[in-house]
């Protein structure tokens, strides 16, 4: 009896593990999206599930939720290896649902035997949901009422700290942040039409970031995208806000450095957002759909990095070492706009006119981004050691910092601004001063200064975060408006050779 009782609980307890993992979308029909503590156990269930996969808490939401990473690995993920590491992010956004339920779908798939063969070339880390407690309340921002994909210049919230340590922690070659796209808005019905694509795909665009990898974006990754989502019936096109009407521009995203995509690509990564389209009530609606859609489009990424890791691997590791050692006269671009290059953009929409699918010509469109203000790149800055705000902010970032000897050697600038004026950035007014430029004198740099060097992964970051003229500085924003004030000395000093010649005008 003891025998047959044993035999019936080894079985049940086999046919319980044998059984496939299903995501809490799944078990509930889609009929609401997945919910934290639902999660919380997913990840559980699929950790204990499968040996290619262990789980990390890479930190805490504001209110103290656990903010999970799946690793999906053969042999442990290392930050120098030959595997190609790939990061995948879903939900900064709380009211956008099926990036979180496609990164659910994903797990669940990835630890199936057919698809063990990714993992001979790829490491994977996967974060489902970054914003938790936005997501408990369907709501874009976290509990301090913070937009996080906004967030990841001045890194004040505590879920962008988390991505950025984990970032740091493995130095990913490829990345995919993952959101939705409201298309349902007043100005697009009253024109008569919305955009209609199941997926958007966005690519790096600040022109700061790599050449190859921008051109790879769009000359490689871009046909073998299109042509994935198609086989799979899946709706696709390029993230272009803007518009109606022809007087607002058709754009492809910002070139802000301070969201998911472009924080890591300004590092040269090979970085993507991809977009689904969200439903009409913000929530449920059409969620089965909407989840699949992002659901292939994170899968699309990961064959395509299998199918090419070498190239991508020697590509994107080539341009970091640029980063780390920058030629000499390099210049940085501080502002810049959207032009056009003389084509029109095919858009695919929902015609309410015709009540069906349709394709409308974009002519007022805007794909190129050109430099209107560059500056020199300078060895590195000074940070004035009693400016608490900064000192701060280079800690949370995790610059790397060294002593400056021998100061003879180096020629010290120091920044007046003169006025401070405003410009139009996307839609939104910034200030932005005028300047004049003066050797720095009688300063003790040992005692009263940090030393931020730009010959560094996060180098290009530190000149966009810190020249007083970008339009992507840390000026811009309201904790660090107190740096944009007219007729005073900027604190920030910058360090040149002394072999350089200078002018006011760079």
């Amino acid at each position: 009896m003891k025998k047959l009782l044993l035999f019936i609980f080894i079985m049940t307890n086999i046919a319980a593990v044998a059984q496939p993992v299903k995501t809490p979308a799944e078990d509930n029909g889609y009929s609401k999206p997945s919910s934290y503590r639902e999660i919380v156990q997913f990840i559980e269930d699929i950790d204990k599930f499968s040996e290619l996969v262990s789980t990390e808490v890479i930190g805490r939401s504001v209110e103290g939720r656990n903010i999970y990473a799946l690793k999906f690995s053969k042999s442990g993920i290392r930050p120098t290896q030959t595997k190609i590491k790939i990061l995948i992010q879903a939900q900064q956004h709380g009211n956008e649902q099926s990036g979180k339920e496609g990164a659910l779908l994903l797990a669940k798939e990835l630890i199936k035997p057919q698809y063990s063969y990714l993992f001979d070339k790829i490491d994977l880390v996967l974060v489902p949901q970054v914003n938790p407690d936005g997501s408990e309340l369907n709501v874009r921002r976290n509990s301090n009422k913070a937009d996080l994909n906004r967030n990841h210049l001045i890194m004040t919230e505590p879920e962008v700290i988390a991505l950025h340590a984990l970032f740091d922690k493995y130095l990913f070659e490829v990345t995919m942040d993952v959101h939705e796209y409201y298309p349902y808005s007043e100005d697009w019905i009253k024109a008569g039409y919305r955009k209609n694509s199941d997926v958007l795909i966005g690519f790096n665009t600040n022109p700061q970031i790599s050449a190859s990898l921008r051109d790879y974006q769009k000359r490689l990754y871009m046909p073998f995208w299109s042509n994935y989502m198609s086989a799979r019936g899946v709706s696709y096109g390029m993230y272009s806000p803007g518009g109606p009407t022809e007087d607002i521009y058709v754009r492809y995203s910002t070139f802000d450095i301070n969201d998911g995509r472009q924080s890591y690509g300004i590092q040269n990564t090979l970085s993507f957002i991809q977009e689904g389209m969200n439903g009409e009530d913000s929530y449920v609606d059409n969620l089965l759909h909407r989840a699949y859609s992002q659901y292939n489009g994170m899968l699309a990424l990961l064959e395509f990095v299998y199918g090419n890791c070498d190239e991508i691997k020697s590509i994107v590791e080539s341009e970091r070492r640029l980063l780390i050692s920058p030629a000499a006269n390099e210049k940085v671009a501080l502002q810049m706009v959207h032009t056009s290059d003389g084509t029109t953009l095919k858009l695919p929409v929902y015609s309410y006119f015709s009540k069906s699918d349709s394709v409308i010509q974009i002519k007022n469109f805007r794909p190129v981004v050109k430099p209107t203000i560059s500056t020199l790149k300078p060895l590195g800055y000074l940070i004035p050691k009693s400016d608490s705000v900064l000192m701060k902010w280079v800690s949370r970032v995790g610059f790397k910092t060294t002593k400056l000897n021998n100061t003879e050697s180096y020629h010290l600038e120091q920044i007046s601004l003169t006025a401070i004026d405003s410009i139009d950035f996307e839609g939104d007014i910034i200030p932005t001063p005028k300047i004049s430029t003066n050797e720095a004198k009688g300063i003790s740099v040992a005692e009263q200064y940090l030393f931020i060097p730009t010959a560094q992964l996060k180098g290009n970051m530190l000149v966009i975060a810190l020249e007083p003229q970008s339009e992507l500085g840390l000026g811009t924003y309201s904790q660090f408006g107190y740096l944009m004030k007219p007729q005073t000395i900027y604190p920030v000093i910058r360090v040149f050779e002394k072999k350089i010649k200078y002018s006011k005008n760079r």
